[in-house]
């Protein structure tokens, strides 16, 4: 049990040549609309790593983490969840992975992940006001401006965890996409957020769910998820004629995924483009066959409350929650930071856990 006299603890991050150090911190001070979270469990995510091998710019020092789970331990001011409910103590939550104001042009127009003055967990800067500001750590300080949303106790720590970053992402793509009952859906790329959108394709009504990936054990994977057919990248063009691609939901990054992704798109069909959060090779599209085809592209990046509400729930109901669950292996403890890392830096499962105890 965790000590709820004991002062914070974070793992303090500090560039690639200084790594991680296990720091106590102050308990905030919280203004109006803040809450304190203490955080039950944490999973690193694909950025985390990123940033922790020095591919992505981050200011530092900082705590990272964004994807997690946990409980109020302390609320300032009337503070609201997702459906309306006022936020208390004891309460078991997640949240959105950046704060939006509410009546900027962006947040007024429904992009509120994109609001101008944003904040994101686990990709900001230590302040002496913000010191807890990611999922690495006991306790998390959630800011003014950021979505909460309830979880079920019935819901497991490990399936809960990435609901605040790989399922709501795809949640975000799908409803993009406009992606419902019927429809041919193909997916490349399986890890996290690729297996979540199978089954949640799946959720939705699709009829058909072609999950492509390089990697046999991902494809196979897929089939345990609902995909009802799998291939790797030279097979997927023979499969999408055969079944169809009314939605294409690209999580992979790889500059040939995405033109495939333009290349098998159906007639009137959607492609949303997830995992292209770094520069990489130009792509290319002949305008003629884009106009007579009627295609969409769509870029889909984070999410809204409402999404997360959405992954939430979906996570809480899906048949296939278990798997899900043996997505994250036993978790280990803050204490070994360190090791956590360099599991998922192994790449062995989706998801590597972190426990605060």
């Amino acid at each position: 049990m965790t000590d709820p006299n004991a002062l914070p603890l974070a793992a303090v991050w500090s560039g690639p040549d200084s790594g991680f150090t296990l720091e106590p911190q102050p308990r905030p001070e919280l203004a109006p609309g803040e809450v304190l979270v203490r955080i039950e469990l944490a999973t690193i995510c694909g950025s985390d790593l990123h940033t922790i091998a020095g591919d992505r710019p981050t200011p530092l020092p900082t705590v990272l983490g964004h994807e997690a789970v946990g409980f109020v331990e302390a609320v300032a001011g009337d503070v609201r969840t997702a459906d309306g409910r006022p936020v208390e103590t004891g309460q078991r939550v997640t949240w959105t992975i950046g704060t939006s104001c509410g009546a900027c042009r962006r947040c007024v127009r429904g992009v509120p992940q994109k609001c101008t003055g944003v904040r994101k967990y686990g990709h900001e800067a230590i302040t002496d006001h913000w010191r807890l500001n990611g999922g690495l750590a006991t306790h998390c300080h959630l800011v003014e401006g950021t979505g909460l949303v309830t979880v079920p106790d019935s819901l497991p720590a490990a399936v809960a965890a990435p609901a605040n970053c790989a399922t709501a992402t795809v949640v975000c793509a799908t409803r993009r996409t406009g992606l419902s009952a019927g429809d041919s859906v193909v997916v490349t790329g399986c890890g996290m957020l690729g297996l979540t959108a199978v089954a949640y394709a799946r959720e939705l009504g699709a009829e058909h769910v072609i999950a492509c990936d390089v990697d046999a054990s991902r494809r196979e994977l897929a089939l345990s998820f609902g995909a009802t057919a799998v291939c790797e990248p030279a097979g997927l063009a023979g499969l999408a004629e055969k079944y169809g691609a009314d939605v294409v939901i690209e999580l992979s990054g790889n500059h040939r995924a995405v033109q495939s992704a333009l290349d098998i798109v159906g007639m009137d069909g959607h492609v949303a483009l997830v995992g292209s959060v770094s520069p990489g090779p130009a792509v290319g599209f002949e305008p003629n066959a884009f106009v007579r085809n009627l295609s969409h592209v769509v870029g889909s990046h984070n999410y809204t409350v409402g999404d997360l509400a959405e992954a939430v729930r979906f996570l809480t109901l899906t048949p296939v929650q278990d798997r899900f669950r043996d997505l994250v292996p036993d978790a280990l403890p803050l204490t070994d930071i360190d090791a956590a890392v360099a599991a998922a830096r192994e790449g062995t499962a989706p998801r590597v856990a972190v426990r605060m105890d």
